[in-house]
């Protein structure tokens, strides 16, 4: 069996599955050395609200929301291998369960209206996976869709999702919890932080859970299914966990883009966002967390440049054409995405 590697790309240690341990280069304070860029970038992140306001602040909300995004997609496809396209079904969800819980007249619970948005995109994500995941390659690929389109059109052809026109969300999350509120959104950057609070745990969420024994077994079941499953393991018990966990992680995403945005319409659950998520993690370098993080910032910050008028002029109106060569460009002279400016090459 190929030896399973880690959200950094290098072998997971310890662990039956890991074969022979070996030492990990330490930094500072004892922690792994390919840790450290992670710590800085979000130490930069934390101090940003220094040097930047509005648009520029509201950018980086943005690109932290969609980094949850790819983290969650980069779960299913760069660690277990499972091309998922229809991922955008759980992010709307999150997105329509916070504004659907919201009274227009006073602000819902935070840590309520949370809870439900994961559980709900949990729940779809069992029946999904339970159908699904036992289909491989394009079958699962298009199934996968299929659920997701449904899950579109509920939102689009019926009164529950408010049809074409979208929901508004008039009010931002209340945190009060027993009578003591220990934040509020409203307040300056109040919901910049929460999102990277969001993001900071998500990340480090994954990058533990890939270095335990599941992980490397989701590592193992990427490189060769057949021989784990003649190795004893329930290879479907565990894909379908990291299925539903993904999808917790892309309703987190979408919870946090109805807030910010104070809008939900039904293009989030649409094909192009599950394919734009698809090409974040593509874009950063499939199978490094890393990778994830690196790939929502470029396309976020490619897309908001082609667009842009007093750059491209009347030519901005054909965005899609600009960043589709520019994706192409990356994909031909990157083939191991932007994390591969930042690792040395490793022997498979």
């Amino acid at each position: 069996m190929t030896h399973p590697r880690s959200a950094s790309g290098a072998p997971p240690q310890g662990g039956a599955l890991s074969g022979l341990a070996e030492p990990v280069p330490r930094g500072p304070l004892g922690l792994p050395r390919e840790t450290w860029p992670v710590v800085v970038a979000f130490a930069a992140l934390a101090a940003l609200p220094l040097v930047l306001q509005g648009f520029y602040l509201e950018l980086a909300v943005k690109i932290m929301i969609l980094a949850i995004f790819a983290l969650s997609l980069e779960l299913l496809v760069g660690q277990t291998g499972l091309v998922c396209f229809g991922h955008a079904a759980f992010f709307g969800i999150g997105a329509y369960a916070v504004t659907l819980m919201s009274p227009q007249g006073e602000a819902a619970s935070l840590w309520l209206t949370l809870i439900v948005a994961m559980a709900a995109a949990g729940l779809y994500a069992l029946v999904v996976g339970a159908l699904s995941l036992r289909t491989k390659g394009v079958y699962f690929i298009m199934i996968t869709l299929a659920f997701a389109q449904m899950a579109y059109f509920v939102a689009h052809d019926t009164p529950l999702g408010g049809g074409s026109d979208g929901i508004y969300l008039y009010f931002k999350p209340d945190a009060s919890i027993f009578g003591f509120k220990p934040f509020d959104l409203d307040k300056g950057n109040t919901l910049y932080y929460a999102v990277l609070a969001s993001l900071g745990a998500s990340f480090a969420f994954a990058a533990v859970m890939l270095r335990s024994r599941f992980g490397r077994a989701l590592a193992g079941i990427k490189a060769n299914e057949q021989r784990m499953r003649a190795a004893g393991f329930a290879t479907f018990g565990y894909k379908l966990i990291i299925f539903i966990g993904s999808a917790k992680l892309a309703a987190l995403a979408g919870y946090w883009f109805a807030v910010k945005d104070g809008f939900v319409n039904p293009e989030l659950l649409s094909w192009h966002q599950s394919g734009a998520v698809l090409i974040m993690i593509i874009l950063g370098g499939l199978g490094h967390l890393r990778g994830a993080l690196l790939g929502a910032v470029a396309f976020t910050l490619l897309q908001e440049l082609f667009q842009s008028q007093a750059v491209f002029g009347a030519f901005a109106k054909h965005w899609q054409l600009s960043l589709g060569l520019a994706i192409i460009a990356f994909v031909a002279l990157m083939p191991r995405g932007l994390i591969g400016l930042f690792t040395r090459k490793e022997a498979t």
